[in-house]
């Protein structure tokens, strides 16, 4: 199967649409994903393209009405539930790619298909980059003074844009108000360990997020997990580009439980590294009501970082 983006220059919903292909193609080898960005008409027409970002499989817009004309403007698409959005919701996405589902995981990893960018209004992307760059460079949640600088310009109290980022599933907060988590960290100690290059040790929510840390801030960094069912280490090295894991056959699972909620209720316990499939799948054999799949070392990297990897990018001009 092919399957093509076609996005304008600096669209925002691009990153957006990527991340909820990459969540629909988890597991699968059989598509070939191309990505080609249009700045005029003339090759938009040319090319099949509605508005950006559109989705092309083998060479046809599932989404797209007979007739509708060729466009380089910004793209709406409205889900089974009526939301609009800037891309289609990960559920839609499977059903044109015919896409097997993974359970519950997509549902919270991904924030239900909507990507883990804030959203620039009101503040929110602003704060959620002041919080992601300060567990960066210390390992910890910033302090208020930092969280009321960044959303100053906005005239919103940086509370009420902390409240918001929390009811979208962006961080945590605990009873006090105090950031707990921003996807991919945690403020309190996890079994995934990151240690950053030039930087301090992390905390990471789990193994996806543990491996969007480094390709988020462009550093090395050392992933290290200890396997739940034979105590054996896994070690995933970011070395100037290059990854290097230990065992040669660790993998991550990737699942969660049935049910709604944020993420850090629904899935992040259940996204692990493990020395191999066998104990991998063990472990999954012990566990009521999960669901989902094994992830070889490459599709768990390309997951990570295409949800973490746009995260602390500055927004378009």
């Amino acid at each position: 199967m092919r399957v093509e983006m076609l996005i304008v220059p600096d669209c925002p919903n691009g990153p957006v649409l990527k991340e909820r292909l990459t969540l629909a193609l988890a597991g699968r080898t059989d598509v070939e994903l191309t990505e080609h960005v249009i700045d005029d008409q003339t090759e938009a027409r040319r090319r099949g393209m509605h508005g950006s970002p559109t989705l092309l499989v083998d060479g046809r817009d599932p989404f797209a009405a007979p007739g509708t004309p060729a466009s380089v403007s910004c793209r709406l698409y409205r889900g089974a539930d009526g939301r609009i959005g800037g891309a289609p919701p990960v559920e839609e996405l499977r059903r044109v790619l015919g896409a097997p589902t993974t359970g519950s995981a997509d549902r919270a990893a991904g924030r239900a298909g909507q990507g883990r960018l804030a959203p620039i209004e009101g503040g929110l992307r602003a704060v959620q980059q002041a919080v992601l760059r300060a567990f960066a460079t210390t390992g910890a949640p910033p302090e208020q003074d930092e969280l009321e600088s960044a959303s100053e310009p906005f005239a919103v109290p940086a509370a009420q844009v902390l409240a918001e980022l929390a009811a979208e599933d962006f961080l945590t907060l605990d009873d006090t108000g105090r950031v707990q988590a921003a996807y991919p960290f945690s403020a309190t100690a996890t079994e995934h360990v990151v240690q950053i290059a030039d930087g301090p040790r992390a905390w990471a929510m789990c193994a996806i997020d543990a491996l969007g840390i480094p390709v988020m801030l462009g550093a090395d960094a050392v992933i290290t997990f200890t396997d739940p069912v034979t105590g054996g280490p896994v070690r995933v090295e970011f070395t100037g580009g290059r990854t290097t894991w230990q065992p040669a056959s660790a993998v991550v699972y990737y699942g969660a439980r049935a049910g709604n909620g944020p993420a850090a209720a629904v899935c992040c316990g259940y996204l692990r590294f493990f020395t191999s499939r066998a104990t991998a799948e063990r472990w999954t054999g012990r566990q009521a009501d999960l669901s989902g799949t094994v992830l070889e070392q490459a599709e768990a990297q390309r997951l990570g970082a295409d949800i973490f990897g746009p995260l602390l990018t500055p927004p378009a001009e």
